[in-house]
């Protein structure tokens, strides 16, 4: 019977530890209620300075920026471009603190309507052809706001056709907006707008860029035509492109789904991007952190619905419609909102969900002030959300 004891507790310290450590699953907690942020028709993001909330968007054809706290108390309301139909798509903040926002606006001006004056004598009765105003939003801008005076200062360029600007990046070097039709445009701090580099043609949309310290960039979106010599693979391809100091194409990423609409709609800085995967009837969001050469260092695909943001190098914010395995009794009824946390392996760490009601993801932000930000829409207005 000694015996038979000794053998029981040697085997016991022989054992390997994680034999009776196993990793426990995280369970989901609910994220918590910051602020509202209005309307979700005229919402297009927003940015914070300090704990004040700057939003901007779009109510008709005229774009604006407004700011709130967190109690809901609007601060300031201001047109962005008052003579002129415009759209604001994209903003960032500078190292001092001014909000630069980017979109698109017509350089077209219409023409005042003259005093009063008698008519003219018209025995003829001949009608004059009506003035017509045609604006286009065929010209790039960029307004800088000062939060503190509202001071807008606006720059401009006329572009041959219009595109939408769907982000921007900022450094001490200068600005960087890309968008549609594969356009990358750079801007000097002092609003100097370089003519603009079109990377493909209206086959290619760029979602996200990256400025890297060397004055290179890394430029993230789709495409369905050969960019850089690599040709189509899949229906749409996600596609990741570097692009050089000095505006040349240095090498092009493509996936390799060969049935499968694909895209890349945010990355940071330490280059890790979130993208829709799109075979057949299954939507996915892929989550994948890949080196500084490009090469993916850890990945995750989970079924989901709409846009799928990322921050930092920890944070993924999805749509979720199905259970996921890394999770503890996480199976979701209806689309909802969860965030998910890795670690510095990729390994999952934790998850927070958005109240039901909440039908998309907006985006995902990170204030110095605030915390993280999770942007979210019911079916009329915008909410933001904090960790607990």
């Amino acid at each position: 019977m000694k015996r038979f004891l000794s053998l029981v507790v040697i085997s016991t310290l022989l054992v390997s530890p994680s034999a009776f450590g196993v990793t426990k699953k995280p369970s989901v907690k609910a994220l918590k209620l910051l602020a509202n942020v209005g309307n979700v028709d005229e919402f297009g993001g927003l940015v914070t300075s300090g704990k004040t909330i700057i939003i901007f968007g779009n109510r008709g054809d005229r774009s604006f920026a407004r700011a709130q706290d967190t109690a809901g108390n609007e601060l300031w309301n201001i047109a962005l471009d008052s003579a002129s139909p415009s759209i604001a798509t994209a903003a960032t903040v500078d190292s001092a603190g001014n909000i630069w926002i980017a979109g698109s606006t017509s350089l077209q001006r219409p023409t005042p309507s003259p005093s009063p004056t008698v008519s003219p004598l018209n025995p003829d009765n001949i009608s004059s052809p009506p003035d017509i105003f045609s604006a286009d939003l065929d010209a790039f801008s960029l307004w800088m706001l000062d939060p503190t005076t509202q001071v807008v200062k606006q720059y401009s360029l006329q572009l041959d056709s219009p595109i939408l600007i769907n982000s921007i990046a900022i450094d001490k070097a200068g600005i960087t907006a890309v968008g549609t039709s594969g356009a990358v445009i750079n801007s000097g701090l002092d609003g100097k707008i370089a003519k603009p580099l079109y990377v493909g043609t209206q086959a290619t949309v760029f979602e996200s860029v990256i400025k890297h310290s060397d004055g290179t960039l890394t430029v993230v979106g789709s495409s369905s035509e050969t960019l850089g010599g690599k040709k189509l693979v899949g229906i749409v391809d996600g596609v990741i492109v570097k692009i050089s100091k000095a505006s040349k194409i240095l090498s092009v990423v493509r996936s390799s789904g060969p049935k499968a609409l694909r895209s890349w709609n945010n990355a940071t800085s330490s280059i890790l991007l979130a993208g829709e995967v799109v075979t057949g009837k299954k939507i996915e969001s892929a989550v994948t952190k890949f080196s500084n050469t490009y090469v993916p260092t850890w990945t995750y695909r989970f079924l989901s619905t709409g846009t799928t943001f990322v921050t930092g190098s920890t944070y993924a914010f999805i749509q979720s419609t199905s259970a996921i395995s890394q999770f503890s009794k996480w199976s979701p009824k209806s689309p909802q909102g969860l965030l998910i946390t890795f670690d510095a392996k990729g390994v999952i760490t934790g998850g927070y969900s958005a109240p039901v009601d909440q039908k998309q993801t907006l985006g995902l932000y990170a204030s110095k002030d605030l915390g993280l930000l999770c942007i979210t829409s019911s079916a009329e207005s915008v909410s933001i959300f904090t960790l607990n």
